[in-house]
């Protein structure tokens, strides 16, 4: 801690008045994550490090800094007794193992994402992403195949300073430490040795800056004033950073996110779900398949019918919000998360009309999943340095 002040002062930050490590590692993780890309990845390899994105619509999980490894599971989570959860012991092998996952941990069972969704559990909304994640944490890292020692990269909604240190300590607890479960029939051991985590969007930034840059006058993202917006499910995270460094009385997460859109697309269907997987699947693909049809429907609504004027209106809200928080200094905004592609044209001509450059970090969906890993390789290249 007194070293870590040390750097603090001699970069003119704020000493370090809370009991953890969290300015410390952000400080670490961004100085490595500058030379990101003259490191091979493979430097850290022997050492396992599983990166959860607990997305409200799907938790984003990843093994590698490769997008397409980047494994998505809708975030229902449904506890049941081991009994009901061993009834679909015998399709183990007969499906694709993320329509069939269940695992059994401390004497419950656990149906997760789309198993669970078939058992009648919804998406959470409203309550905490610290609820269930221990199972979204094991789930992941069993699919993965995972053993033994891992290490693992968190992401929570930066509410407020208070509430975010709160759950950091929570999930830390939940997560660390040694976990034995059955996982669809399989034994499996875990050690999770290093548990870190970050403000939700923060990875993104990460994830972007590693990137080539495409042209010249791609900006630095470490030497500039940038703003990072990370449109979720529950909520639209808005981070701060200046010059690569997270300004956490600047940064805040709003309770308004992508339920609010669905919201207003399922009232205009009859018997539309708000928190139908189907919904949220058909509203993201391209025009022209957007199809939606709810449970006992005799037929499909088209969803273009209604999403060009709805997507329009909640881009302007979206942008209002982030006009109204935005610092005066940022130059720069990274555009990311579940609603970053879906809401992009719009959002992109708005803030250019505010004299503001729009980044789209891409693939906006995995990039927060991505740039966690990366956090996971800096952090443990620091920590061998200092062995």
């Amino acid at each position: 801690m007194e070293q870590t002040n040390q750097v603090l002062y001699e970069l003119k930050e704020e000493l370090i008045i809370v009991p953890n490590d969290y300015y410390a590692s952000l400080l670490t993780a961004t100085a490595a994550t500058k030379q990101i890309n003259t490191v091979k990845p493979n430097d850290v390899s022997s050492k396992t490090i599983l990166s959860v994105d607990l997305g409200r619509v799907s938790t984003k999980s990843c093994v590698s800094r490769e997008p397409s490894s980047v494994v998505f599971v809708p975030a229902n989570v449904k506890q049941m007794s081991i009994e009901q959860v061993r009834g679909g012991a015998f399709e183990v092998r007969a499906i694709d193992p993320l329509m069939n996952l269940w695992l059994e941990y401390q004497g419950n069972g656990y149906a997760v994402g789309q198993l669970a969704a078939d058992f009648g559990a919804n998406l959470g909304i409203g309550q905490s992403k610290v609820e269930a994640a221990l199972v979204k944490v094991l789930a992941s890292a069993s699919y993965f195949k995972l053993r033994d020692d891992i290490s693992v990269v968190l992401g929570l909604p930066f509410l407020s300073l208070e509430h975010f240190e709160k759950e950091k300590a929570q999930l830390i607890s939940q997560v660390g430490g040694f976990h034995v479960l059955n996982f669809r029939g399989e034994s499996v051991s875990l050690n999770v040795s290093k548990v870190w985590v970050m403000p939700e969007g923060y990875g993104s930034l990460l994830w972007s800056e590693a990137q080539p840059k495409k042209s010249p006058g791609s900006p630095d993202f470490t030497k500039i004033s940038v703003a990072v917006v990370d449109i979720g499910h529950q909520t639209v995270d808005l981070l701060m950073v200046d010059n690569f460094r997270f300004i956490k009385y600047l940064s805040k997460s709003e309770d308004f996110g992508m339920n609010k859109f669905y919201e207003l697309i399922s009232a205009e269907i009859e018997e539309g779900d708000s928190q139908s997987l189907a919904l949220i699947s058909a509203v993201n693909k391209p025009r022209g398949e957007r199809y939606y049809r709810p449970k006992s429907a005799s037929k499909p609504t088209n969803l273009d019918d209604y999403l060009p004027n709805l997507t329009e209106m909640f881009s302007r809200e979206i942008c209002s919000r982030v006009l109204a928080w935005l610092p005066e200094r940022v130059t720069d905004v990274i555009i990311t998360g579940g609603g970053g592609e879906l809401f992009w044209d719009d959002i992109q001509r708005l803030l250019k009309e505010a004299k503001v450059n729009a980044h789209l970090a891409v693939p906006s969906r995995q990039a927060n999943a991505l740039g966690q890993y990366i956090y996971g390789e800096a952090q443990l290249r620091a920590a061998d340095r200092v062995c």
